[in-house]
């Protein structure tokens, strides 16, 4: 009998043998199953050159070739002979040849973007064909619930309780014209259907279609000459409902009521939006903005019922002679005005005509604008979407009563749900502002008052006094006459707004105001009282009183964090507040700040000090739910980018502590992200799906025990040394502040028209003043990706030590904290992609822009250490030596996807020295001065092209 060495040495070389054939049969299957997608991106690429050849001439053609040949050969081939050809080849370039090169790269990223999303849909297709459900589907979250044997009724309590909603937010790195999202949407339809035709001819045809949609991209501008405006932004969030939004989130009910069987399904999922109602740094947005995003958004919902009702007239073509009606069916066809005699025996038909004109009469009376179509003349509006909906039940009960169950389902059902879910008023807006002006005003108007001479100097105590005093009183603060500031009238004029816009909208339309940068209980007071003079509060605070919003404070820096806790228990310890929450609905929302926390405290310490704020808001609210049933719902302000809390949503919400989902959770979708997720009906489907199957299962599976002792503590170990590390270098490092404004965009970003906000909310250079947005867009422009990384390497390696037993047991430990934990797991996972995302290569083309030499090649070099440090460190806890080893479509889709993106960054760096350089007397006029116009122009539109390449930019 053979030893176990010699049992090891025969097995050996076939072990190899069998590892190697199954990485090719790997490689081969992968290649095989993406066959569909490189055929794709071949055929737009070549339509692309095609259009530029006929559009720009051959000359301009064969460049942008030999460009692209030499990136991809310098990239996936690794040939530095190639790179050192295509610098100077773009270092000599024209400004004119300059944007020609920038416009078709970045129109090849949203092409291969666009291929890339048939392509996830395809596949998905083609697993849940083959009986394979995918991760974060409703299918799966449905299976592995059965499994843990939840049965029906209990996924159906939990959805009695819950309340999701993604939150589309307006921020300055949302760069995509509305024009040029309409034409990729076409050109995204037309790639989809290629998968069904069969003919050369349809195939030709298509293919013609898709050149024409191409051309329109290529001669219309990528960039806005004019600064966004807030109704602009109110109009662009707006395009993703007629495609995705409406139609796909009654389809995804659908799903979810197919899975449980004869239980009702509440409508728990609802959008929201800040756009319009968000002053926070944004003097455009006002009571006038809040008005017209409430108005614009009624209009969408009202005229999606309008299509769809007249649709459904149409479809529901019943004779009475033929199948009969229920009484109250007849009454409704009764009391329609439509005496049209060929429809006298087709009561649906005539029921509906009249319903189409209550709408259209509605629409008018909300929103001032006309329905498209009259069978007869609007008249009779409805007064609330329930009494919308009672007149489609009464249609629903005829059909199914009298064997027409089927002509449910396909458009009566969805409209039924869209009216449940959608109301009158689309989406519910949330007011937010700093706290810093809700403090002003209170002190003008106690000063007015002649209540208090100057608020603002007194301690928090006598503050609280104050403004509890105020709430008990019945008297408003408000003295006629008074010569209040713009900044008083302007914030009182948005409550009372809001007040109005409740009773003309409805309940749904407004539920939240939101306070920026709250670090004391007398931020939320203020609010209550600010409430209090609009009429949202009515009551006397130890009298019964009810206030119509959520005051939801914003903890956003890493203090405020560390003071979360603190601050809603003595808020709840106030005399009055807790009884004012329960009968005010019983609902409290937290929100949580990703991107401040992080601009503060780096990427790891801002992880972990909102996963500690969170375990201590449950803990209080624990209490206050068994006491008051006061519910808590937290609300995550995620990024687009991981440095500002982005990555997938589904691992996001199963890596929560313990106890802070409980079906209840609302979250940002910003910048770049919106497009990414939503722009493709079917993507957005798949996404929204995501959330609720994160949420149920983060409610019903997720464990009830806390994380073990030692993950904790480890994980507060690192939290210190990253965030030690990533002062020390953003800081702490003297010079770092120019060298950012040097060696990354964020000038030119600022100069861009890609938002109504500006980039900073003060006047200064100083990183604190400067938006967490632009500071993290900028570092992703460079590729260096900073705020989703920095500080991590320096933690670990600090942690770990010089002693080898405790270097060995400590990362043992670490190993065990990424298989066990998920907040630790998606914590790396997110930092593998950002990694994987950055290319130090091209960040120190973007040092050359450094005036100061030494001082760039310093901080350079350290920003280059640190991120090795975390590489290797990333790699020794995971196991993994490459990046995104363990998702290799993401691996795929940046291989293809970065040589690109390459050239971009260069020519962005070479536009970027000229622009810098430009003489001072042309600098504030470049109309004048065509070269560098074209410079400008180049520089923005490269800004356009690697945020669609990277995709989550935001």
């Amino acid at each position: 009998m053979p030893s176990a060495q010699a049992k090891s040495s025969t097995r050996s070389p076939v072990a190899k043998v069998s590892k190697s054939a199954d990485k090719a049969l790997a490689r081969q299957d992968d290649t095989s199953k993406n066959k569909p997608l490189v055929e794709d991106i071949r055929l737009l690429g070549r339509i692309l050159g095609d259009v530029i050849r006929e559009q720009e001439g051959k000359e301009a053609f064969e460049l942008i070739e030999r460009v692209r040949q030499l990136s991809v050969a310098y990239r996936i081939k690794k040939d530095a002979s190639a790179g050192r050809v295509l610098d100077r080849l773009l270092k000599n370039l024209s400004a004119e040849q300059t944007v020609s090169v920038i416009r078709a790269f970045s129109y090849f990223s949203h092409l291969a973007n666009i291929a890339e999303d048939r392509h996830h849909v395809r596949r998905r297709a083609h697993h849940e064909a083959a009986g394979t459900l995918a991760e974060g589907s409703l299918a799966m979250c449905f299976e592995k619930l059965a499994r843990a044997d939840h049965r029906a009724t209990d996924i159906a309590a939990a959805l009695q309780q819950a309340y999701i909603s993604p939150v589309l937010t307006a921020h300055p790195t949302e760069v995509q014209r509305k024009s040029i999202l309409d034409a990729e949407r076409a050109v995204a339809e037309l790639v989809g259907q290629r998968d069904e035709l069969r003919s050369e001819r349809d195939l030709q045809e298509n293919e013609a279609l898709i050149r024409a949609r191409v051309t329109q991209l290529w001669q219309t501008r990528m960039l806005r000459y004019t600064k966004l405006t807030v109704p602009d932004e109110i109009d662009n969030a707006l395009t993703y409902y007629p495609a995705t939004f409406l139609r796909q989130i009654p389809r995804m009910y659908q799903e979810i009521e197919r899975a449980l069987p004869g239980h009702a399904v509440p409508s728990f999922f609802r959008m929201g939006h800040w756009i319009g109602g968000d002053r926070d740094g944004n003097p455009n947005v006002t009571a006038d903005t809040l008005k017209i995003a409430l108005t614009r958004q009624s209009e969408v919902a009202l005229r999606h019922y309008l299509t769809e009702v007249h649709a459904l007239g149409a479809e529901l073509s019943m004779s009475a002679m033929l199948a009969p009606v229920t009484p109250a069916m007849q009454a409704l066809a009764q009391r329609s005005p439509d005496t049209n005699p060929h429809r006298e025996d087709e009561p649906y038909r005539r029921a509906l005509i009249g319903v189409y004109a209550r709408l259209a009469a509605t629409l008018h009376a909300l929103t001032g604008t006309e329905a498209l179509r009259h069978a007869v003349a609007p008249q009779d509006p409805y007064a609330s979407p329930d009494d919308f909906l009672a007149d489609l039940r009464t249609v629903e009960a005829s059909l199914k009563s009298h064997h027409a169950q089927a002509l449910v389902a396909p458009r009566l059902a969805p409209l039924m749900r869209g009216v449940q879910v959608f109301g009158f008023h689309l989406a519910t807006v949330d007011l937010r502002q700093s706290s810093d002006q809700h403090e002003l005003v209170v002190a003008e108007l106690l000063r007015h008052a002649r209540l208090e001479a100057d608020y603002v100097r007194l301690d928090e105590a006598a503050k609280r006094q104050v403004l509890l005093r105020q709430l008990c009183d019945a008297r408003p603060l408000r003295v006629p006459g008074a010569a209040y500031s713009a900044l008083t009238l302007g914030e009182l004029a948005i409550f009372e707004t809001a007040a109005q816009s409740l009773q003309r909208f409805g309940r749904e339309a407004i539920r939240h105001t939101i306070i920026s940068h709250t670090e004391e209980v007398s931020d939320l007071l203020e609010v209550l009282l600010l409430q209090k003079e609009s009429g949202l509060l009515v009551g006397t605070l130890d009298e019964a009183a009810v206030a119509a919003l959520i005051v939801s404070p914003l903890f956003e820096t890493i203090e405020d964090l560390r003071q979360a806790g603190r601050i809603m228990r003595e808020f709840y310890a106030l005399p009055g507040i807790a009884g004012l929450l329960a009968r005010s609905g019983g609902e409290q929302d937290v929100m949580l700040g990703y991107s401040d926390s992080n601009k503060d405290g780096g990427f790891f310490t801002s992880n972990w000090e909102l996963y500690r704020a969170e375990i201590a808001l449950v803990a209080l609210f624990d209490e206050l739910e068994a006491a008051h049933g006061i519910r808590l719902r937290l609300f995550h302000g995620r990024g687009g980018t991981v440095g500002r809390g982005g990555g997938p949503s589904y691992q996001a919400i199963l890596a929560q502590p313990p106890g802070t989902v409980k079906g209840q959770i609302r979250l940002t979708e910003q910048g770049e992200v919106i497009a990414s997720k939503y722009a493709h009906p079917e993507i957005g489907r798949r996404n929204l799906e995501t959330l609720v199957a994160a949420t149920l299962e983060a409610t019903l599976l997720h464990p009830t025990k806390s994380a073990p002792k030692a993950f904790l503590e480890a994980a507060e170990a690192l939290s210190v040394g990253s965030m030690a590390a990533y002062r020390h270098i953003v800081y702490e490092t003297p010079g770092f502040t120019d060298y950012f404004f040097a060696a990354t965009p964020i000038r030119e970003i600022a100069e861009l028209n890609i938002g109504s906000r500006p980039a900073s909310r003060k006047a200064t250079r100083r990183i604190e003043d400067l938006r967490a947005i632009p500071w993290g867009f900028s570092w992703g422009q460079c590729r260096v990706a900073l705020p989703g990384w920095c500080g991590f390497g320096s933690a670990v390696e600090s942690y770990l030590g010089e002693d080898k037993k405790q270097h060995a047991q400590r990362l043992e430990l670490l190993q065990r904290m990424f298989k066990q934990w998920p907040f630790f797991r998606t914590l790396l996972s997110n930092l593998d992609m950002v990694l994987a995302k950055s290319d130090l290569r091209i960040a120190q083309r973007y040092v050359e822009l450094v005036e100061d030499k030494r001082l760039g090649k310093k901080i350079f070099t350290a920003i280059k250490d640190e991120w090795e440090r975390t590489q290797a460190a990333l790699s020794l806890i995971t196991g993994e030596s490459d990046r995104l080893q363990s998702n290799p479509s993401l691996a795929r889709s940046i291989e293809h996807r970065f040589p690109y993106l390459d050239p971009i960054n260069h020519l962005q760096v070479e536009l970027m020295r000229r622009y810098r350089k430009r003489p001072k007397a042309s600098a504030d006029d470049s109309a004048l001065d065509p070269t560098l116009e074209r410079v400008q122009r180049g520089i923005h539109l490269s800004i356009n092209g690697i945020a669609a390449g990277l995709r989550n930019t935001g």
